[in-house]
């Protein structure tokens, strides 16, 4: 299967869809929200959705409700306006890398496989994991392990990475493993060694900033009473998500009118996060570090 959905009558239930509402499924990967939404709207209902990788394509339902965009979904609003749409009813965002990406040793997203240094999720993009490696600065790759993957010994490693580079290019994923090995236990290499790719990936992709784009317009082009739906994988996406729909600003802290009355233009649909349960962790793993947000435009 391409991928597994997590969470995903939660999700749809979250999105609380009307018939001939316009929805968008900003991360259609393999369709399995997408499908499931489609299920749940009428004849005048439509679905917009978005992925910048090619192999998507492949999973387009054939139903003439549906549209599928390539692009990254940080272009929401100026592609939403382009098909003269002004208002939407439901967002849904499964964010992260997707069951077949990780499972696809080419695409260079796993520590597991000997792969080619790559990691993009537009395989047509420019940047990808190698030019990152090895055309990053020391204070930049610092700062991509410190930011991106909460290292605070960042420094010590891109010191190792640049040292390694100066013998060899890093081009594979196993000669990135290699350098990294003197920086953790044998008991503690999976947990260490997903925090480096999820950091290298972040940066590739540009993860955040995309993420922040989209809460932005997102929450613009929702309609009142519109539902905002996010699945996120890590503390990082988390924290934006969980600001952003708290406050309307990443920071956490509301704007406030001249009497210091607090502008609100999101409620939170629940006061505690959404995990996957225990039946739901048996059949599918990557649900583990799943934390759902939903929130409703005011």
């Amino acid at each position: 299967m391409y991928h597994v959905p997590v969470l995903l009558q939660d999700c749809i239930d979250g999105l609380n869809i009307k018939p001939a509402g316009i929805y968008v499924d900003v991360t259609f990967g393999g369709g399995g929200h997408s499908r499931l939404i489609l299920e749940k709207l009428g004849p005048n209902g439509r679905l917009i959705a978005f992925d910048r990788d090619n192999d998507a394509e492949a999973n387009r339902p054939d139903d003439e409700r549906f549209q599928l965009v390539k692009s990254d979904f940080r272009f929401l609003k100026n592609y939403l306006k382009f098909l003269k749409i002004n208002q939407i009813d439901g967002i849904l965002a499964d964010l992260g890398v997707s069951s077949h990406q990780f499972d696809t040793p080419e695409r260079g997203f796993s520590f597991r496989f000997d792969a080619r240094l790559d990691m993009r999720m537009d395989q047509n993009a420019e940047k990808d994991a190698a030019y990152v490696l090895n055309s990053y600065d020391h204070e930049q790759l610092s700062n991509v392990l410190y930011e991106y993957g909460e290292f605070t010994n960042s420094r010590r490693i891109a010191d190792a990475l640049l040292v390694a580079r100066t013998e060899a290019p890093l081009e594979t994923t196993f000669q990135l493993n290699a350098v990294l090995r003197r920086f953790y236990r044998e008991r503690e290499e999976s947990k260490f060694l997903a925090r480096i790719y999820q950091a290298i990936r972040i940066e590739v992709n540009g993860e955040l900033e995309s993420l922040k784009a989209l809460l932005e317009d997102g929450c613009e082009m929702l309609a009142k009473e519109g539902r905002f739906v996010v699945l996120s994988y890590h503390s990082l996406e988390d924290r934006l998500v969980k600001n952003y729909f708290r406050a309307g600003k990443y920071s956490g802290e509301p704007d406030k009118d001249f009497y210091g009355n607090v502008l609100w233009t999101m409620k939170p649909m629940k006061s505690k996060i959404t995990k996957a349960g225990e039946e739901e962790l048996k059949v599918n793993s990557r649900a583990r570090s799943a934390k759902l947000r939903i929130a409703e435009k005011l």
